[in-house]
C-alpha cells in the first residue's frame, strides 16, 4: 500500500476527477481532496493511495510536472510521519535548540530544568516601583504643620 502527494490542485477538481485519473495507473483505495474545514473549498492539495506499490510508482513518473484539469500538479510519497506542528514553540519544555521560545517561570510555578518533586527555588515577584498608595493618586507627603494631629480619647 502507497499514499501519493498531490499538490497544485485546481480549486474545482473533485474527488470524483482525481480517482478517475489517477486508476489509469492502477487500482486506487483512496482519492481525497483536503477541503477547508469552514468554507468546504479545496486547498489545493489532496492524497491518493494505491494497494500496489509498483502502481503508485508508475504515477509518480507519469503525472509528475504534468498538466491535470487545468493545472500544473506536483505528484510525490507521502510522508508518513503524522501532523506536523504549526507556528514557532512548539509545545516542548527546551526549545532553545529548535529556534522556538524559551519557557518562561511563572511566579509560584515550577522552574523549567528542576525535576518535578524537587525543592523548588522561592520564585518572588519583581516588586512594583511605580506602586501608587490607595486613593486618588499619589502625592508625596506634605509638610508636617499640614498633617492630621493625632486623635486624643
Amino acid at each position: 500500500m502507497s499514499k501519493l502527494f498531490i499538490g497544485g490542485l485546481a480549486w474545482h477538481t473533485e474527488e470524483a476527477t482525481l480517482r478517475q485519473k489517477f486508476e489509469e495507473f492502477g487500482e486506487v483505495e483512496e482519492a481525497v481532496v483536503v477541503k477547508d474545514r469552514d468554507t468546504g473549498r479545496s486547498r489545493g492539495f489532496g492524497f491518493v493511495r494505491y494497494i500496489n506499490e509498483d502502481d503508485a510508482q508508475k504515477a509518480i513518473t507519469a503525472m509528475n510536472n504534468v498538466e491535470f484539469d487545468g493545472r500544473q500538479i506536483r505528484v510525490d510519497k507521502a510522508s508518513d510521519t503524522g501532523p506536523k506542528g504549526g507556528g514557532r514553540g512548539g509545545g516542548t519544555s527546551n526549545n532553545f535548540n529548535r529556534g522556538g521560545y524559551a519557557p518562561i517561570p511563572v511566579a509560584g510555578g515550577p522552574v523549567p530544568g528542576i525535576a518535578y518533586g524537587t525543592q523548588q527555588p522561592y520564585a518572588m515577584p519583581t516588586p512594583n516601583m511605580y506602586h501608587q498608595p490607595y486613593g486618588r493618586g499619589y502625592a508625596p507627603a506634605g509638610p508636617a504643620a499640614y498633617a492630621v494631629p493625632s486623635q486624643v480619647l
